[in-house]
């Protein structure tokens, strides 16, 4: 048994937050989702770089782009001096933008090129977009580009071949960043749809009308179609730190993003709100024509402040619901995790007892949870929801205040969203929608303030001197240097003996170190050891730890009771996992397949 279970703990403590493939228990496919790379979009960037357009990218792109130049060190320096010379031009057309709004049109036409190695561009056409029509005069040279010989390097010899045959190469690269993202990926697709009660619509169906000769008539009859609706997460190693593309092609939606992002805290989040909304709205687009000319008249006035805002009121309704789902869901996971923690601390203390200025009773439970006459209340978070839905009102989404309520109302109910849209449109009043900006100043105000401080404590953060040097510890451990990772270890713990943090880390060396060893005896010791670190990490913890390094350190302790057949007492731990919740950074999607795993086995 310990056999078999040893390479899953080497799995567990290879990385370093014990993620592991959750994909199995969790389709994502099922629900129309797919991380994909796409060989277009690899070569059309790849092209940029050897004509200079450079980007900055982040550690894992930056190790990427390396490997190119010296795969291309021998690429044809005339090909690439036309294609410097047409970025260049494009530069100086451009000069007032910024990296990511250079790259973005070639990236729209790497999704209006055919599939390699063809790479055939699109016809030319009045209705493509403008600044797509610029850029296309280039896709000559990405097709040379890709068909062009070089010499890389092959064990130390040198072998001839093609910038196409490499691209196969670097898809695998793309392919290991991608999986890196389905962690995060899970975690958004399951609390959005949870939050929403429903399930993505992955096909369309539409009724065409087609001609059908028969004889020598021609007969009109109704055809019916099903198409697939789908959305690409694309792992871009070439994209900028930071920079998220969408794009939306017929039925597919493509959200292109750098290596290392957590999709759930990022802007894909509204793009996957958008595929899944989409459908429900033109399903009930008759009744948005009801409310058209009121919802044009806030848009006209948001327009006298925000020319870019777009007059089309279905696409207000679609960008309201959108941020709405999207702040909504936000609040209410953190007031799931809130009110769990209360009950976790029942018996305890309050943090604090006060009477506010309306001579309210206020208690504090948590640092974010408070009762507030008998009610439970987080204000700071109402807050920024509420800055949160004003931004999205200056940019075009005016109902998103009225959306925002109206959700509020699902979340008790737990009604579907797709059979509750039109009642919400049809409850509409856009008259009540006009101030909702005078209004909510206040709350604004007071999370533009928490904002500021939120900035300032994370450059502290970044600047403690505990976490820069954890940080530094971080490449020898991933250099497997375990003994001189142990040392530095070791030496803040003198320092800082009441930190969890550094139990954990010599937790996960001395696990590690376990992993790359033979002999058993040895072994086990080093495993004994990592399980005092680990317990340690719960015995010096205090209401300010982490919950995500609890939830980490109990699937680690977890794991071991496995590794030596103690599974009844590995399951009541990882249900201890469960029961703390899906966090972000924690170990609730480890803890729940390897629950599951245990409870098949005899």
């Amino acid at each position: 048994m310990k056999r078999v279970l040893f390479p899953a703990l080497i799995l567990v403590f290879a990385i370093g937050v014990f993620a592991q493939d959750t994909s199995r228990p969790f389709d994502l496919s099922q629900y129309g989702v797919r991380i994909e790379p796409d060989r277009r979009l690899i070569v059309v960037l790849a092209s940029l770089e050897a004509a200079g357009l450079e980007t900055p990218l982040t550690d894992k792109g930056g190790e990427f782009r390396q490997k190119l130049k010296t795969d291309l060190t021998t690429f044809n320096p005339d090909l690439r001096q036309k294609m410097k010379f047409f970025i260049d031009q494009y530069k100086k057309r451009h000069a007032q933008a910024t990296p990511a709004e250079l790259v973005a049109p070639f990236v729209s036409m790497a999704y209006t090129l055919g599939p390699v190695p063809d790479l055939v561009e699109p016809t030319r056409a009045t209705d493509l977009p403008g600044d797509l029509l610029e850029v296309l005069d280039f896709s000559p040279y990405i097709r040379q580009f890709y068909r062009s010989i070089i010499k890389v390097g092959d064990g130390g010899a040198e072998k001839t071949t093609t910038v196409g045959a490499r691209i196969e190469e670097y898809y695998k690269d793309y392919q290991a960043a991608g999986d890196a993202l389905r962690p995060s990926t899970i975690r958004m697709v399951r609390g959005l749809l949870d939050y929403l009660h429903t399930q993505p619509q992955t096909t369309f169906v539409e009724q065409v009308k087609v001609e059908v000769k028969k004889g020598k008539s021609t007969l009109s009859k109704i055809e019916t179609r099903e198409r697939e609706r789908r959305f690409y997460i694309v792992p871009d190693l070439l994209a900028q730190s930071g920079t998220i593309n969408f794009r939306n092609i017929g039925d597919d939606y493509y959200a292109i993003v750098p290596p290392g992002i957590d999709l759930d805290e990022s802007e894909v989040r509204r793009a996957f709100l958008q595929f899944v909304l989409d459908p429900i709205i033109l399903k009930n687009s008759k009744d948005v024509l009801t409310f058209r000319e009121g919802i044009k008249a806030l848009l006209d006035e948001r327009r006298k402040t925000n020319p870019d805002v777009s007059p089309d009121p279905f696409l207000a309704v679609s960008r309201s619901l959108v941020s709405a789902a999207d702040a909504r869901a936000v609040y209410f996971q953190k007031f799931q995790e809130a009110t769990a923690e209360a009950r976790r601390n029942a018996g305890r203390k309050p943090l604090s007892e006060t009477t506010d200025a309306e001579g309210r009773k206020v208690v504090r439970l948590t640092n974010d949870l408070y009762l507030i006459d008998g009610r439970f209340a987080m204000p700071e978070a109402e807050d920024e929801m509420t800055l949160k839905l004003a931004e999205a009102y200056e940019k075009g989404a005016v109902l998103s205040f009225y959306f925002a309520r109206q959700l509020k109302g699902l979340e008790e109910s737990q009604f579907d969203i797709a059979s509750s849209l039109r009642d919400m449109i049809l409850s509409m009043d856009t008259t009540k929608e006009a101030n909702r900006l005078a209004e909510t100043a206040d709350a604004r105000k007071r999370a533009l303030a928490a904002r500021e401080e939120q900035r300032k404590a994370a450059l502290a953060i970044i600047e403690n001197p505990l976490t820069k040097k954890l940080g530094e510890v971080e490449p020898l451990i991933q250099s497997q240097k375990y003994a001189e990772a142990e040392t530095e270890l070791k030496t803040l713990l003198e320092a800082n003996p009441a930190e969890p943090r550094v139990y954990y880390a010599l937790g996960r060396v001395k696990s590690l170190a376990a992993a790359a060893i033979t002999d058993q005896d040895k072994r086990n010791q080093l495993l004994a050891e990592a399980k005092d670190y680990y317990t340690n990490v719960l015995t010096k913890a205090t209401d300010k730890t982490d919950p995500a390094l609890i939830s980490l350190t109990y699937v680690a302790l977890a794991r071991l009771y496995e590794y030596y057949d103690q599974n009844q007492y590995a399951i009541k731990i990882y249900e201890k996992v469960i029961s703390m919740g899906d966090m972000k950074g924690g170990g609730y999607q480890e803890a729940v397949v390897a629950r599951a795993r245990l409870m098949k086995q005899p």
